[in-house]
């Protein structure tokens, strides 16, 4: 149009009707949004609760600015209000009635109390020294309208996130941790007795405090999303609860070695009275073995066997008395302990047997490689050699007396070896003599 105002050109009729249809519009969509606000179940609980901290301070602004929501809506209302009982009037608006509508629909025709702005902390656009209101455009008044809607439902949707996800969490892990502090009182696991229960006071305690601390400030364990701007962009912050909640499993795990104990704990001292008995009988025959080497095999150095395990015995007897006494967190370490420390033990007593008897057995290996050649020159029709019989009988009276020099002994077996190699070597140089040739070799 050519005509213009205060506010540029005139709005024609057209022009007027779409602008109250899109107002309408916007009017219906800010106004559901505003009662579903009001009726939000986090409004609620925040109006209700006994705030303190962050989410103290941030709803003491939310509250202001949801009021000055509502009444900037109800100036809303009534300029749209207006503006349709100016276009009603006629249904060919006038000049002045386009005139009035221009102003009002595209003007800053609004009036607003400045202490309301002033109760929510809101900027104004014309701040100034004793001014009882200010003018706002309808366009600037849904923009305001919009910003402040969304910073208010921002904090109340994450403020009933928070009180949504953690006090039932935290409940369900309460239950938990009771269940937990009767099973380990039963099995002996008490604060000031064993480390899990001194865990199980300062997990209690931990929730406990969580708990206050997340109902009366939720907004201390809220983290936002980056980067998004929507209403309630973020989680909730479990970074206590999961902390607590993996100690807890720790300490329930402890427990269940300590029932495993309890449950089989005759058996595995049954189980470790065997091992440490086979120890003592390994080393009472290393300790019989030595005195027979020592006195049958000259010139040989042999090992010291050592004592039973006495330490052993009285964590075994302790063990015991842990059991009788039901004292089964005690136990449990202890059998765990002692487990390993049986084994070795009984490896160490079996070592030093062998160590012991090394020498008889080397003793026995030459016996067996005497023999062993003896009744392969006989088999070969040497066994009436005098030389040969000669050094076989020096290396038999050796390794058959008492003190045995094992390595003059062993001497006297190379010589009857080296001795029957030389009259084999003989037998097949001269045909027809001496049986059939061996192929076998000396060793065989």
């Amino acid at each position: 149009m050519g005509d213009t105002g205060p506010t540029g050109p005139v709005m024609d009729r057209d022009e007027v009707d779409r602008a109250l249809a899109r107002l309408g519009a916007e009017h219906e969509a800010i106004e559901t949004s505003l009662l579903a606000l009001q009726d939000h179940a986090g409004r609620r609980l925040l109006e209700g609760a006994e705030l303190t901290g962050v989410t103290a301070e941030r709803w003491g602004a939310a509250e202001a600015s949801i009021t000055l929501l509502w009444t900037y809506f109800d100036a809303y209302t009534g300029a749209l209000r207006s503006a349709r009982e100016i276009r009603s009037r006629r249904r060919w608006s006038s000049r002045e009635d386009l005139v009035e509508l221009t102003e009002l629909l595209r003007g800053e025709a609004v009036a607003v109390a400045s202490g309301a702005a002033a109760t929510a902390n809101a900027p104004t656009l014309h701040a100034g020294p004793g001014r009882l209101s200010e003018r706002y455009s309808l366009v600037t008044l849904v923009d305001r309208m919009n910003q402040l809607y969304a910073a208010s439902l921002d904090m109340v949707v994450a403020a009933d996130a928070v009180w949504s996800a953690l006090p039932a969490r935290i409940d369900l892990l309460a239950a938990e941790l009771q269940r937990t502090r009767k099973l380990a009182h039963s099995v002996g696991v008490r604060p000031g007795e064993h480390p899990s229960g001194d865990d199980l006071e300062r997990i209690t305690r931990t929730l406990t405090r969580l708990r206050e601390q997340v109902v009366s400030d939720p907004l201390a364990f809220w983290t936002p999303a980056q980067g998004s701007s929507a209403p309630g962009g973020g989680r909730p912050d479990t970074t206590v609860y999961d902390r607590e909640a993996r100690a807890l499993e720790e300490v329930r795990r402890e427990i269940d070695a300590v029932l495993a104990v309890r449950q089989d704990a005759e058996q595995r001292i049954v189980r470790l009275r065997d091992v440490l008995s086979r120890a003592d009988r390994t080393l009472a025959e290393a300790r019989t073995a030595r005195g027979e080497v020592l006195a049958k095999i000259a010139a040989t150095e042999v090992p010291v066997v050592g004592g039973p395990p006495i330490v052993l015995q009285e964590q075994l007897a302790a063990a015991a008395e842990y059991r009788r006494h039901a004292q089964w967190h005690r136990l449990s370490p202890l059998l765990e302990s002692l487990e390993e420390k049986a084994e070795d033990e009984l490896l160490r007593a079996r070592e030093s047997l062998t160590a012991v008897t090394a020498p008889l057995a080397v003793r026995a290996e030459l016996r067996g490689r005497l023999d062993a050649y003896k009744a392969k020159m006989a088999r070969l029709g040497h066994a009436e050699d005098p030389e040969l019989a000669e050094k076989y009988e020096k290396a038999r009276r050796m390794l058959w007396s008492a003190p045995c020099d094992l390595r003059v002994a062993e001497q006297a077996v190379l010589r009857y070896q080296h001795a029957a190699a030389e009259l084999l070597g003989t037998a097949r140089r001269v045909p027809g003599q001496g049986g059939p040739v061996d192929r076998t070799g000396p060793g065989a």
